[in-house]
């Protein structure tokens, strides 16, 4: 049954006062903040319809109405008015969501000094995207004459969000024409090609409105450019001064350099959820000496992480691989993939 226009008001009405004083409401409140316009007599009639058509409920003798599950629901979808976020109540969101990405860096490295630790070789971790990221969807959000906040979509369903201060004023009906330019020629290309086409588009719109497509262009390379990164932490090369094939202060130098300057180069696995090379196999010149094993783990968002031990060829692999692919096993877990951990193992008798 679809309820009436006054139906409608007066169950907002209820749903807001509900949330603001945790009473149940009666029908003289309704009917004073209607001012007069409708008597108590109908609201108590609109309250009762209402109550038996499972939109409110009535937790005691009293007067009072509560919303029922079913008019939280009416209210969410259709009544409740959407209210925008504030400068400042995007800032603090931008900025927790910066720290939940430092939260997970933080685990990854922690688990490399775990790693590091448990097998008493060096170790390197990092978490990087499966594919090239994209733009999937953009908005602007008018925050006032000077200022806007630009939404944007990527291809794995993340979302970022920055203020952006507009260098020249632009009309704020103008804004879903922009927003249109966006969403049909700058999503699902690559950060090179969103550069070539904003020349492209150049002379299209005034030039206002391109000031404000290039701030948005610009920060939508730079976000690409951020999640596509893979950042590689290495830890515990000093552990390589413990090893005999390592006394070498030579040798030992130019390994512990390489695991610090050129760690993007440390090996990743394949499509398998882990790699060992061992000497030789190793492309790198410095690695010619050691042994790489690798593992692989899911961390959702079509993200992966990996996780490596470098140490002497003549490492226990058993012993590596195994604590390995458990420390990988287990960040998985801790990402949510698998909802169980692995049954314990009773002890033998």
């Amino acid at each position: 049954m679809e309820l009436s226009d006054r139906k409608k008001q007066i169950l907002k009405m209820v749903v807001e006062d509900y949330i603001r004083s945790a009473e149940p409401v009666g029908s003289k409140a309704i009917a004073t903040e209607m001012s007069g316009s409708v008597s108590s007599a109908t609201v108590r009639n609109e309250l009762a319809d209402l109550v038996e058509l499972g939109y409110l409920e009535q937790p005691h003798t009293s007067a009072g109405r509560v919303p029922s599950p079913k008019g939280y629901r009416l209210y969410v979808n259709e009544l409740m008015e959407r209210q925008r976020l504030s400068i400042a109540e995007t800032e603090k969101i931008n900025q927790a969501l910066h720290l939940k990405m430092e939260e997970l860096d933080r685990v990854i490295s922690q688990a490399g000094r775990a790693v590091s630790s448990f097998v008493n070789y060096p170790a390197y971790v990092a978490a990087t995207g499966k594919k090239s990221f994209t733009a999937r969807r953009f908005d602007l959000l008018p925050v006032d004459e000077n200022s806007c906040i630009v939404v944007m979509m990527l291809g794995d369903n993340r979302v970022k969000s920055q203020l952006l201060r507009m260098q020249l004023k632009v009309d704020q009906e103008q804004m879903p024409v922009l927003v249109n330019l966006l969403n049909s020629h700058f999503t699902g290309i690559s950060m090179e090609e969103m550069n070539l086409r904003l020349m492209s588009v150049a002379d299209q719109i005034l030039p206002q409105m391109f000031l404000l497509l290039s701030q948005t262009v610009s920060y939508a390379v730079d976000v690409l450019e951020e999640v596509s990164q893979r950042e590689v932490v290495t830890v515990g090369a000093n552990q390589l001064l413990k090893l005999p094939e390592f006394r070498d202060a030579d040798k030992a130098h130019q390994l512990m350099s390489f695991l610090t300057d050129s760690k993007e180069n440390l090996p990743v696995p394949d499509d398998g959820p882990m790699k060992i090379l061992i000497g030789p196999e190793n492309i790198s010149d410095a690695l010619k000496n050691t042994s790489v094993v690798v593992a692989s783990y899911d961390i959702g968002d079509d993200m992966r992480g990996l996780i490596g031990v470098v140490g002497p060829t003549r490492m226990d692999y058993a012993t590596v691989a195994a604590r390995l692919a458990g420390f990988a096993d287990g960040l998985t877990r801790l990402f949510g993939k698998h909802e169980e951990l692995p049954p314990k193992e009773e002890p033998k008798e």
